[in-house]
């Protein structure tokens, strides 16, 4: 006989074990021992790479289903929550537990993910989501009772009161998919799949048979889609650039990004700048090792960096100070702006406003790229999306004029008043467009027709472009020696910070899609 008069203290110790000890297991043995062959690593193995050492805080250990037959066979429900430190900061986290019926999404877990986001939206914490799951859990959801068992109506509301990262470490269909595109992070593991549901469902619903790589893998989200920030080998990999993600970013948007202490053996060589940049306009190379002349040495965290490789958008530090960049390259399409550019660059804007992070701009690009395959794909809502972002920033905005900057492209890289201070270097040139076209649009003209008129109405339309131009009716602010940026920027954002503010913005973009 049982009951309140023989409970002992070791008896309820037994029971707290035997309990733990099954949760802990998770799906068994056998299927633990398999994700080990594979080299992956398992929900809980996620988290202690992710975290802090002995930093976990669990909720919901004991969770299971909520239906009764399936309660002795679900652990944790499938989805593994609670509070962390990264980096002596602490954080949320939601890893899927796949060796319990595919960390399915169901009613018990749904509450886990809700009460570990609530918790975070309303306390300050980032949020890390390490998805792999088979979506919806069926029969839970079948039928009208089950369609709508969320956690809440608003459970994918985004307002960016903290910042969200999502690791794709496995198949992930359903909910793991849908907080990823919600996320400002994301990072995949080569071989997993993002997508809207399984391949077995998606081919039956075309009648049509496809490989899980071509449904949602790597490539197709960091080459086509742009959802994806990185790709990596390995969950371990995956982990440690969250970890570095966050390390840019303040733990809610009430805060500035965190400051590291000056260090004189981050400062980079400038001295290399002016040997990196031709002066040739037509001459392509990389701005991107123009950038790591001018930041913290190897602080460069360079996002979509497979998408739309015409434009860079990175966070990194200058003075242990963190910046956002967005910096045209003419490596590729000769730096000219397309409908996929405007798009990260947009979506860049928002993240760095949002979370109080200053915006440098790096120019150098000939306008936008134009054609009917860009016309289809709305390329003027995608510009004006672009300017009605740049129109709400409300952190430090400054713009290096690096070498050439034409037309519209001229506003949407911060130029024509939308930076709070427009640097430009002695090689600058800024005009409507490139003036070897004008000639030919203006007067009908060109060069192997009628050289010397074209050479002469050409020298006519290249006149007054120059920075010195463009600084005598104070159209841009600072003309700046390549090798003297880095010094400058770092005095700007000192003094034209957002001091009175104590760093923080007016975050008028929080709405803004994350994904559109």
């Amino acid at each position: 006989m049982s009951g309140p008069e023989t409970t002992t203290f070791e008896g309820l110790e037994e029971e707290f074990k035997k309990r733990s000890d099954k949760a802990l297991a998770m799906g068994g043995p056998a299927k633990l021992a398999a994700r080990h062959a594979a080299g992956l690593l398992n929900a809980r193995e996620r988290i202690d790479h992710l975290a802090d050492p002995d930093s976990f805080t669990e909720f919901g250990l004991f969770a299971q289903s909520a239906r009764e037959a399936d309660r002795d066979r679900t652990p944790g429900d499938g989805k593994i929550s609670g509070l962390i430190r990264i980096g002596g900061r602490s954080a949320a986290v939601v890893s899927n537990d796949f060796t319990v019926m595919g960390a399915s999404s169901a009613t018990t877990n749904g509450r886990k993910v809700g009460h570990v986001k609530d918790m975070a939206t309303r306390r300050g914490l980032p949020i890390v989501f390490l998805g792999e799951s088979t979506g919806a859990r069926m029969p839970d959801v079948m039928g009208a009772r089950g369609i709508g068992a969320g956690d809440r109506p608003t459970q994918y509301r985004r307002m960016r009161e903290t910042p969200w990262a999502s690791a794709v470490l496995g198949h992930c269909y359903g909910s793991s998919s849908w907080y990823a595109a919600l996320s400002d992070f994301v990072v995949m593991r080569k071989g997993a799949v993002m997508a809207v549901s399984s391949v077995k469902l998606t081919s039956m619903a075309i009648s049509e048979r496809m490989e899980p790589e071509d449904l949602g893998g790597w490539r197709m989200h960091t080459d086509v889609t742009g959802m994806v920030d990185a790709a990596v080998d390995t969950d371990e990999e995956a982990l440690d650039l969250v970890r570095k993600f966050l390390s840019y970013l303040p733990s809610h948007h009430q805060e500035a990004p965190p400051r590291e202490a000056p260090n004189p053996d981050l400062v980079p060589d400038a001295s290399r700048l002016q040997a990196l940049l031709p002066l040739e306009r037509t001459r392509v190379y990389d701005m991107r090792k123009i950038l790591d002349c001018i930041v913290d040495r190897d602080s460069r965290l360079e996002l979509k960096s497979r998408y739309a490789k015409n434009i860079v958008t990175c966070l990194a530090r200058i003075g242990g100070r963190v910046v956002g960049i967005i910096a045209n390259n003419p490596l590729h399409k000769g730096g000219a702006i397309d409908v996929d550019a405007c798009e990260k660059a947009t979506s860049f804007i928002v993240l760095c406003d949002s979370f109080n992070i200053p915006l440098l701009f790096f120019v150098d690009q000939p306008g936008f790229l134009i054609g009917i395959e860009g016309e289809r794909r709305g390329a003027v809502g995608r510009v004006m999306n672009w300017m009605n972002a740049l129109s709400l920033v409300t952190v430090p905005k400054f713009s290096v004029i690096v070498r050439k900057t034409y037309g519209q492209a001229v506003l949407n890289m911060g130029g024509g008043g939308n930076s709070d201070v427009v640097l430009m270097w002695p090689s600058a040139e800024v005009n409507f467009m490139d003036p070897r076209h004008a000639v030919t649009i203006v007067h009908g003209v060109r060069r192997e027709e009628d050289p010397e008129r074209y050479d002469a109405l050409l020298a006519d339309m290249a006149k007054e472009t120059s920075a010195y131009e463009m600084a005598s009716p104070y159209n841009g602010h600072i003309v700046v020696l390549p090798e003297k940026t880095r010094d400058t920027l770092g005095e700007l954002l000192d003094s034209a910070g957002l001091g009175l503010t104590a760093g923080v913005g007016e975050h008028l973009m929080r709405t803004w899609p994350t994904s559109y």
